[in-house]
């Protein structure tokens, strides 16, 4: 069964502070006609220390931006560069959003609550600084199910409605707006270095890599890598076995993030800023969640792919600190790593115990066929065959009945329902819908317990050490 977050006091610790005159600006949060309490994540509330609150302190911080006791006096909007669907675009950074708070959770590591749609910054490039509310409710169910998966996201902390008319030329509009906290494990993005390196900042690059280093601790590379005793090059080889097994849970999910640029990545392999996401609503490793995306260019198949060539160019960014040869090392684990990761990943959602790689790789091949030639979507196969239940005709039953049930949690009352929880399209529409149309937040409520349900029947995900 999984554990709830590790209850915690408050514990402030904005470690940024060293790093904030050359990381960031200082920035005003916006100032909102109505602030409506819509989302409180109390199960992370508590890991953090802040489920004591009441909904007046809450929106005192959350929504009108009073800052945390002991923490950053002023909210941060983070600089960096990145590449947008393969274009290097420099003028880019925090454009609605910022870093509000640093603290401690029950488990002693550093998180940071970081907002969205809190109003323009110095990046905002003309636009409006807000966010839509039913892109927070988008949000809110992502990071739910991701969550759920086993996928190591950022959570959605906070969301309040803040009472303006947005006009967006994706939604019908005017539509309402909203402010969300999101809690991470970091905000140090590959865009980050990336523009330290275009600026030729060797020295903040290096503070950087040591706070990273700290913040984020991880593995030593392998006994034979080069250059295994140098800070940018232990800090690529964790970023490569996270960001590998990142791209894993990805595909073990059937989640397709949709907009998989430099500065959507972050160091700490978290997945994170949940925009035009989907489902697949069944196998296809074409499929693509931005109507933008016409080359498909981030489709659900070619995830993995992007993913390294987004650590490519934070291997690049560190050549101002290190030599070719090591980094090229790091990157080549890539691989590798995401095959391991993807079986680890696969069995435990699947519910049997790991039989060796090549076992699992076949299985794996023989499992995407048959949704292929079934139009199945993941989450029904994960669902019917839970433990190896059901095996059906065909190569993936055969190599499927050579498991054994691992029988953790297969007892609850999730795998007796009809159908596994999801959010298809239409689905995601319907919660909608019911708020746009009756300000009904109920079926919100309702999918995010059916989440959260289905996440307690999976456990815990099987996350190679120093990710989490």
């Amino acid at each position: 069964m999984r554990s709830e977050p590790q209850a915690a006091v408050y514990r402030p610790d904005p470690r940024i502070l060293p790093l904030a005159p050359w990381l960031g600006d200082p920035v005003e949060a916006a100032g909102f006609p109505q602030h409506l309490l819509r989302f409180r994540n109390r199960r992370w509330a508590a890991a953090v220390g802040l489920d004591s609150l009441t909904d007046a302190q809450w929106i005192g911080h959350f929504g009108r931006f009073r800052p945390l006791p002991g923490n950053l006096a002023q909210p941060l909007a983070l600089r960096y560069h990145g590449h947008q669907f393969r274009t290097y675009n420099p003028d880019i950074g925090d454009g609605r959003g910022f870093l509000f708070a640093q603290m401690r959770d029950g488990a002693g590591r550093l998180l940071d609550l970081g907002s969205k749609g809190s109003g323009i910054t110095p990046y905002s490039r003309g636009g409006d600084g807000r966010l839509t509310l039913k892109g927070a409710v988008r949000e809110i169910l992502a990071s739910e199910m991701l969550e759920a998966l086993g996928v190591h996201t950022s959570k959605t902390f906070s969301v309040i409605e803040t009472g303006e008319e947005l006009w967006r030329g994706d939604e019908p509009s005017p539509t309402r707006s909203a402010v969300l906290l999101r809690l991470s494990h970091g905000h140090i993005r590959i865009g980050t270095f990336q523009r330290l390196r275009a600026c030729g900042e060797a020295g903040h690059m290096a503070a950087l890599v040591a706070y990273c280093l700290e913040t984020f601790p991880g593995h030593a590379p392998p006994e034979d890598a080069p250059g295994r005793d140098e800070p940018a090059v232990i800090l690529l080889h964790q970023a490569v076995e996270r960001l590998a097994d990142l791209a894993a849970s990805y595909m073990v999910a059937g989640f397709v993030h949709g907009v998989l640029n430099s500065d959507n990545m972050n160091v700490s392999g978290e997945s994170f800023d949940y925009g035009p996401w989907r489902w697949l609503p069944r196998w296809d490793t074409g499929f693509t969640a931005a109507y933008f995306d016409h080359a498909g260019l981030y489709a659900f198949g070619r995830q993995p792919e992007a993913i390294l060539w987004n650590c490519g160019q934070l291997g690049s960014a560190l050549r101002l600190l290190a030599g070719s040869e090591p980094l090229v090392f790091a990157l080549e684990r890539f691989g590798g790593l995401y095959r391991q990761a993807l079986a680890r990943r696969f069995c435990w959602r699947l519910g049997v115990e790991p039989r060796g790689l090549d076992a699992e790789t076949a299985l794996i091949a023989a499992a995407e066929a048959h949704m292929a030639g079934g139009g199945t979507a993941p989450d029904m196969l994960f669902f019917r065959h839970r433990g190896g239940r059901s095996a059906p005709a065909g190569t993936f039953g055969d190599l499927l009945r050579r498991y054994r049930a691992a029988g953790s949690g297969d007892d609850h009352p999730v795998w007796q329902e009809d159908a596994p929880p999801t959010l298809a399209i239409d689905e995601v529409e319907r919660v909608w819908a019911a708020i746009a149309g009756r300000d009904d937040w109920e079926p919100l409520a309702a999918k995010v317990a059916a989440l959260r349900r289905l996440g307690d029947a999976l456990g815990e995900a099987p996350a190679p050490a120093g990710q989490r």
